[in-house]
């Protein structure tokens, strides 16, 4: 299988928002999940939560990608290596997972902080506000920007040659998923 890297690449569209509107653990940076992560996840929240009052919700698919590898020491040529490992690719604003029920903010938020801070990629623990904070400070300042000179416009207006030399990533988000 190829590595299939735009699976990673660019803003999430569809799992970005809290189904039940409360907390949830937000990736900020694309990455890739084993199933180690998995089993950090699950152990962390079977040992903290109050399961007669709360409940989590899984917003990920389990590993599908195969990722291979070939053995230590051998020399190059020889076809591609034997499979190694799963791994389920996460997009920047994905939802990881999502706890709800009766519950505030502040008794989840240790444990999803704990819990995001383990994964191999930036996560930030989330509340339905925090979520709309962020998004309505994000449209402000794209409203309230007073540098004409952004990436976005040099890039269209092919400035300094830059079509030619930035990433093919950048012609589609310019800049901000990196």
């Amino acid at each position: 299988m190829h590595k299939m890297l735009g699976l990673m690449r660019g803003p999430e569209t569809v799992h970005n928002k809290l189904i039940h509107k409360q907390y949830g653990i937000q990736a900020t940076g694309g990455g890739r999940m084993r199933f180690i992560h998995f089993e950090v996840i699950r152990m962390g929240l079977l040992r903290k939560l109050d399961w007669s009052r709360m409940f989590a919700i899984w917003r990920i698919d389990s590993p599908w990608q195969a990722v291979t590898k070939k053995g230590q020491g051998q020399r190059m040529g020889g076809g591609k290596g034997s499979i190694d490992h799963y791994v389920t690719p996460i997009r920047t604003g994905r939802i990881i997972i999502e706890i709800a029920g009766h519950c505030e903010y502040l008794e989840v938020k240790d444990i999803l902080s704990k819990i995001s801070a383990k994964l191999p990629f930036k996560a930030k623990a989330v509340s339905q506000e925090i979520l709309e904070l962020d998004s309505a400070k994000e449209q402000w300042q794209i409203e309230n920007n007073q540098n004409k000179y952004t990436l976005e416009y040099l890039i269209k207006n092919n400035m300094d040659d830059l079509q030619r030399k930035v990433k093919k990533i950048d012609h589609r988000f310019f800049g901000k998923y990196v």
